[in-house]
């Protein structure tokens, strides 16, 4: 059982996971009171659309109540440094407002991004690890600086249900953005794809190599044509380089993903975790396409919520 989630290092067997959020799916108000008389947070220091409404619809047919929080707009901004002199902008130290959490709530999610100007200060992870440092309560995270777990929860789910074979052939693919996005959603993808135990091909433009942490055993293939040759799925992404922290290297609208380039896979459905912007990352033949599987992906969202916040409700239950 899960005590807490944040990376796929704190699942003990991804495969029964998923087996979990499908029945959900399949049922989902099986353990309607298992969260009867529970309280979970959902503290959003970004936006979101996918992860709310899942997370919320999740804690829902589990029988939880939910308290939504956007932090810095409907709460004090928080200070995070360790000693800092609050003279400035910051109201709440998370010392505090965590503790104040933890005494709300019996668990508590959080989501933030990374900020792309401090490599360092965003690979800490200091606004989702000191959240549950000071909260006391098991955390789960809605997306970090470095990983984004239930969307890559999701994204398995939606690959097990399309392909039936043990060690599906995956290429995960930069594709073009007008903004320098994280690294968070690629990194995450690749952590849960080789636990999944999948065949896995990266491609992007020079420059936009991932961190080692997240890409050990898996060389980069920079010729995008090839590395659609044969896949079972194409994962599209776009990240901001990590050696040269946050930036977007040049203009790569050559690789934008289209049904001409999905036309030399396997006959491959795509994914897309969305947002997407139509006609920048992915052309509307591909993503109107059969084949493209992004709406089912995101629907997957609610049951790797559920499954998740199941799991350590379960837990709590002990």
């Amino acid at each position: 059982m899960l005590k807490r989630f944040f990376s796929a290092a704190d699942v003990p067997d991804v495969q029964l996971l998923i087996d979990k959020a499908i029945s959900y799916k399949h049922s989902p108000f099986a353990d309607n009171t298992l969260g009867k008389q529970k309280t979970i947070g959902l503290v959003f220091f970004n936006p979101s659309l996918r992860t709310r409404l899942s997370s919320q619809k999740a804690a829902q047919n589990l029988g939880m109540n939910v308290m939504l929080v956007n932090a810095g707009t409907e709460s004090w901004k928080m200070e995070f440094e360790d000693g800092a002199i609050m003279n400035g902008t910051t109201v709440e130290h998370i010392k505090e407002g965590a503790a104040v959490l933890g005494e709300y709530c019996d668990i508590i999610a959080v989501r933030s991004f990374a900020s792309l100007t401090d490599r360092e200060q965003d690979y800490r992870e200091e606004i989702i690890l000191k959240t549950e440092q000071y909260s006391g309560r098991p955390l789960i995270s809605l997306e970090s600086a470095t990983r984004h777990p239930l969307q890559s929860l999701a994204d398995m789910m939606t690959i097990r249900e399309i392909i039936k074979k043990a060690n599906p052939r995956i290429t995960l693919s930069w594709a073009p953005h007008p903004k320098a996005l994280p690294q968070a959603v690629a990194n995450s993808f690749l952590e849960w794809a080789q636990r999944y135990g999948a065949e896995i091909t990266i491609t992007h433009p020079p420059g936009y190599e991932l961190s080692e942490e997240f890409t050990s055993g898996i060389r980069p293939e920079y010729n995008q044509q090839t590395a659609f040759e044969n896949a079972d799925i194409v994962y599209a992404k776009n990240w901001s380089s990590y050696e040269n922290y946050g930036a977007s290297l040049a203009h790569n609208e050559n690789w934008i993903i289209t049904k001409k380039k999905m036309d030399a896979t396997n006959n491959a459905s795509l994914l897309h975790c969305l947002p997407v912007r139509r006609n920048v990352e992915i052309a509307d033949d591909a993503l109107d396409n059969v084949n493209s599987r992004v709406i089912q992906q995101a629907g997957n969202r609610v049951w790797a919520a559920q499954a998740v916040i199941g799991d350590i409700l379960t837990e709590l239950g002990k």
